[in-house]
């Protein structure tokens, strides 16, 4: 569901940019075509739900007596008050607050192919064309991330991909804000900040999987087990969410926002500090919940720290753990030196 709902989003604009380079008033008009006939599969797809979940079509309870006498506008604000609070204290004190508020803190930037980035671009040169091809570029990793996010999480697990594929976005968006502010030719640092950003895609999509599979299914602390935890209670689901969102569009306003601040084009790479910014806390906050979870953020050697270490059964797996002997490096030295075998050799060193 993930795929299609990314597919539809990037692939959409695409189509429309190609299209406007063309003619802008055939543009107008595909848009409004489609979003005219979009309503009609929205409303079928809708009953095919309702009818599907039985629960949707329980009526509901009966209200009580009181509930249709007037009530206090005071009282009411101030019930709504509480309800809001107490939904704000419910997400802020959640589990999955971290990785839910890092994804929601991703959406504070103009690094991306909306409106602010298409328009520094072609304030400095590029043409509509051009900007279509480069967005065709970023389309293909993006949607690529959503078949390499979920070979990676089968193979190390969603907490310690999303860790990985955070840390690849911020290394691409450093780098590409960072030729901003040299000495480097503008045209070049452009170039350089497109092809940043375009490699970024790839960890903003798979990142965004990462935390979709934390926060909606939930995961053990140890990737060895891969246990499933619920998350995020069900009746508390829609709330939690609802309010994840409400994040993504705050943060998004502020993207706008920056760029209403600064809105020249030399003075593009302000809003470009403040979206990598923001990209480094959203990452500095997920490595608080790994370390949280997993209880370390990278593994240390056995061999250079010299203390007992754990293996997995290659017969049977998830059964138990072998504990090895420590492997003893002076001892292992000495015994070479006399040309003795040594009682450790049949420890596997890593």
């Amino acid at each position: 569901m993930r795929r299609i709902d990314l597919f539809c989003k990037l692939v959409g604009p695409l189509v429309i940019a190609f299209v406007d380079g063309a003619s802008t008033t055939v543009a107008v008009f595909a848009v409004l075509g489609m979003t005219a006939g979009s309503v009609f599969v929205e409303y079928f797809t809708i009953q095919a739900v309702y009818l599907a979940v039985p629960a949707l079509q329980s009526t509901n309870q009966p209200l009580d007596s009181s509930a249709g006498q007037p009530s206090n506008s005071i009282d009411s604000v101030r019930n709504q008050l509480h309800a809001v609070g107490s939904t704000l204290a419910f997400y802020f004190t959640h589990s999955a607050f971290l990785p839910s508020f890092s994804l929601a803190l991703l959406y504070f930037t103009v690094l991306s192919f909306s409106g602010q980035m298409v328009a520094y671009l072609l304030a400095i040169g590029l043409d509509s064309p051009q900007i279509g091809l480069l967005r065709l570029l970023s389309t293909v990793l993006e949607l690529s991330a959503t078949c390499l996010a979920p070979m990676v999480m089968n193979k190390i697990g969603p907490v310690r991909a999303g860790i990985w594929f955070v840390n690849w976005q911020i290394i691409c968006v450093a780098t590409a804000v960072g030729l901003l502010w040299t000495d480097v030719r503008p045209l070049y640092a452009s170039i350089a900040l497109v092809a940043g950003v375009i490699a970024s895609r790839v960890g903003l999509w798979g990142f965004d999987l990462s935390a979709q599979i934390i926060v909606q299914e939930g995961w053990t602390a140890c990737e060895r087990t891969l246990t499933r935890n619920q998350e995020v209670e069900p009746d508390h689901r829609g709330s939690f969410s609802a309010l994840e969102a409400s994040f993504q569009n705050a943060f998004e306003l502020l993207a706008f926002a920056s760029t209403i601040v600064f809105p020249k084009p030399e003075q593009f790479r302000y809003p470009a500090v403040i979206s990598a910014v923001a990209v480094a806390s959203a990452g500095v906050l997920y490595a608080l919940f790994v370390r949280q979870r997993r209880g370390h953020l990278l593994h240390a050697s056995p061999c250079l720290t010299g203390k007992k270490f754990k293996v997995r059964s290659r017969i049977e797996r998830g059964a138990g753990w072998h504990e090895l002997p420590q492997w003893d490096e002076e001892e292992s030295r000495s015994q070479e030196r006399q040309n003795l075998p040594s009682e450790a050799s049949g420890v596997r060193r890593t």
